[in-house]
């Protein structure tokens, strides 16, 4: 069958044409009908850039038929691309070769250094050890690592020398790393030693903006991890851990937003359950100041250019979702695409037109 779709490209709002052949898009230059989709908005899929499948909870094991059904509930959503900054184990060699699931960008086990990480969840190495696990870690996934450089409040991140001896080795084996990071200290460790992407950011001191933007640094907030405890952990009575937290969590929306004006990269990431919820990390992006365009493109094509692939050109895989109203002028309308297309196969058409 001969898939054939029209409609109006984002982020570059013109009428175009594709026709999906072996799992590529093709510029459509014929004249005629006989589109399975024609009219609305066609997107490159969705994208979440911090996704954890495969375990529901710390201290699960990793299971195989677990991840498998948290893949296919982020594809329902349109989410098609995603990457995974730790995982419980290695991601296995058959998600890769599953066409019914979404393409996954692994960063292989969590690197936790002692005390710094749920006990066993992950690869627990020495801060000695840190850079050797770490090019290796990225070397057997997919060009990825995870590192913990923070983890309670009151104490220190990992070490700034040992860091940017770890993203160094990384770096010069062709490699990329994401840093957990929550904490001032650990924030400012991460962006000095020059990591790839800071994940969360609670804490993260303005000044450094810059620096990140400069270095290519990214800024993935997970807002929607923090907001569904926010109010919970407000209930509590004052201590440590509570203000901690409250303050990071109340700064973290303006950083997002000065995160933006200062030029860095701003991507949705979920972090936890439900999967397939990117949508309503972008609305808490749109919340916290990013205008909505950016917002869908921090789950879409920015992010998808950022890991690599490209949008909607000819030669790119054939990966779309398809929406009867602009999502950059209605992001709510991303959690309920009419056409999902993955790998140049049909998975969900709503009444296609």
């Amino acid at each position: 069958m001969v898939v054939r779709i029209r409609g109006t490209v984002l982020p570059e709002r013109e009428r175009r044409s594709f026709v999906v052949d072996g799992g590529l898009l093709r510029e459509d230059r014929t004249a005629g009908g006989g589109y399975l989709h024609d009219g609305g908005w066609l997107l490159p899929g969705l994208v979440d850039v911090h996704t954890h499948p495969g375990t529901e909870k710390p201290g699960d094991t990793f299971d195989g038929e677990l991840l498998r059904r948290h893949l296919i509930e982020h594809r329902d959503a349109g989410v098609l691309l995603v990457r995974t900054p730790g995982t419980a184990e290695r991601m296995p060699d058959w998600v890769a070769g599953d066409a019914e699931l979404p393409r996954v960008r692994s960063a292989g086990r969590w690197l936790a250094t002692p005390g710094r990480f749920f006990p066993g969840y992950g690869l627990d190495v020495t801060e000695d050890a840190l850079a050797a696990a770490a090019v290796q870690e990225a070397a057997a996934a997919d060009g990825w690592c995870k590192v913990v450089v923070d983890w309670r409040y009151d104490e220190p991140p990992v070490s700034p020398a040992i860091l940017a001896e770890t993203v160094a080795a990384v770096h010069a084996a062709g490699g990329r790393v994401a840093a957990h990071c929550q904490t001032a200290d650990g924030c400012r460790a991460a962006v000095e030693a020059g990591v790839d992407s800071l994940e969360h950011g609670m804490h993260l001191d303005p000044a450094l903006l810059d620096r990140m933007a400069a270095q290519g640094t990214a800024l993935v907030p997970t807002l929607l991890a923090f907001a569904g405890t926010a109010e919970k952990v407000r209930a509590r009575e004052p201590g440590g851990i509570r203000d901690w937290f409250l303050s990071g969590w109340d700064g973290l929306r303006e950083t997002v937003r000065a995160a933006y004006d200062s030029g860095v990269t701003v991507l949705a990431g979920t972090d936890s359950m439900p999967f397939g919820r990117v949508s309503a990390e972008v609305d808490l992006l749109v919340r916290s100041g990013l205008p909505a365009p950016d917002a869908v493109g921090a789950a879409s094509w920015t992010a998808r250019s950022w890991l690599g692939l490209p949008g909607q050109v000819d030669g790119a895989p054939a990966d779309l979702a398809c929406y009867d109203t602009d999502p950059t002028t209605d992001p709510a309308v991303l959690a309920h695409p009419r056409l999902v297309i993955l790998r140049g196969r049909v998975i969900i058409a709503r009444g296609a037109r």
